[in-house]
């Protein structure tokens, strides 16, 4: 579907009484099993794995957001139950990965990443009332980037490297897909996969009816890699090693975009060496030092340790040990399909945008901890990341 031709769509719902959906709607039994705007069956049952069980249990559409709401993990493996099958044998491929060594090439880039990109870019994303994977503003928001991606890419990467690039919607059983961008490398004997991610829904725990801006969740994250992106083909940089830029939908939904795209690759065999997440790059809560939160669990720890080592040498704040949980962001289902996957956020975990995130004011205008210096560092981070995984090459 094109962004355009979705307007008509778009124009039902805006047609709708706003008071309507201003309704303060309490995530009860009686929460309406229609909604303009949304497709969501709330008695649809749902095979989900949960925290600290081992076999994936029956639950509604409803049961799960009651379980979302009071902050429980879970993946939603409904629609990719096996995912995982064969995560023994990749990890009984042990990986190792090189000290950096593209400094100058890295600097160089980090040098013209603009802070002012990163507002202009969010300011827009978190104009849609929610980014909810199930509703016609979710689907909007997603082909808003979608349009995004490729206007910066037309914009910004020299025309020899836009045919190495291609960007593409990988579609779900939802209306919201996830987004793949995809740099091809230069080699012809690397097959390795380099992903940089982060997730474009948004949700409201008290209702997925209600608002959702999702500024610091996660809209911090996919802009941080975005303009990391920007900078990236402006400076005319093509890598050795295919590296791809994921945005994931239906995050919220239980990992389900994901878990996808994962089962995917996995069918495929796709060698992907390594997969970063960025989820939650701006808030720095008053009162704490600004760091990197670098999550230690359900995540590869020689991964990681290179991650600590890209803070160390290319950023200007340090990094903190954090552990974030059982399928607490998408790197878990790369994790849980034996992918060497890592995942890094605002802070500790604890010291993160608890009191905003999932509400309607998860906006960047709300509190003064909100900060675009502190997504910067993350761009930053994922430029380091792109370049020292994936080599460097110019476009001819």
């Amino acid at each position: 579907m094109k962004f355009l031709a979705v307007l008509a769509v778009v124009s039902v719902v805006i047609a709708t009484p706003v008071a309507l959906y201003d309704n303060q709607l309490p995530l009860g039994d009686d929460l309406p099993s229609e909604y303009p705007g949304f497709d969501l069956d709330l008695s649809a049952p749902r095979l989900v794995q949960l925290e600290g069980h081992k076999d994936p249990v029956m639950m509604t559409e409803l049961e799960k957001l009651k379980a979302k709401a009071q902050d429980i993990r879970f993946f939603d493996v409904t629609e990719t139950p096996d995912l995982g099958s064969r995560a023994h044998l990749k990890r009984a491929v042990k990986r190792s990965y090189p000290a950096p060594s593209h400094y100058k090439s890295v600097r160089a880039v980090i040098e013209t990443l603009e802070i002012q990109n990163l507002r202009d870019t969010l300011d827009k994303f978190t104009r849609f009332r929610t980014r909810y994977y199930r509703s016609v503003s979710g689907k909007m928001s997603q082909l808003w980037l979608l349009h995004k991606i490729q206007e910066l890419t037309k914009e910004f990467a020299p025309r020899s490297l836009q045919h190495s690039i291609s960007v593409k919607e990988f579609p779900h059983t939802w209306i919201q897909s996830s987004i793949i961008l995809t740099i091809n490398g230069t080699s012809t004997e690397d097959d390795g996969v380099v992903i940089i991610s982060s997730h474009l829904d948004s949700i409201n725990g008290k209702s997925p009816y209600l608002p959702a801006p999702g500024a610091d969740d996660d809209g911090s994250g996919c802009m941080s890699i975005l303009e990391a992106y920007r900078a990236l083909i402006a400076a005319g940089w093509q890598p050795e090693r295919t590296v791809e830029f994921h945005w994931y939908s239906a995050e919220e939904g239980g990992l389900l975009g994901s878990q996808a795209v994962a089962s995917d690759y996995e069918s495929r065999d796709i060698n992907v060496v390594a997969m970063s997440q960025y989820d939650m790059t701006a808030f720095v809560k008053r009162g704490t030092p600004e760091r990197v939160g670098v999550v230690t669990d359900y995540t590869d720890p020689d991964l990681t340790q290179f991650n600590k080592d890209l803070i160390d040498l290319y950023l200007d704040i340090p990094w903190v040990d954090t552990e974030c949980g059982f399928a607490c962001s998408d790197h878990g289902s790369w994790h849980k399909a034996g992918y060497p996957s890592i995942d890094t956020i605002e802070s500790k975990f604890m010291e993160a945008n608890r009191q905003y995130g999932h509400t309607e004011n998860d906006r960047y205008d709300i509190s003064d901890e909100f900060s675009f210096e502190h997504m910067f560092e993350f761009s930053k981070l994922a430029v380091a990341f792109a370049v020292e995984l994936g080599g460097w090459s110019m476009a001819s």
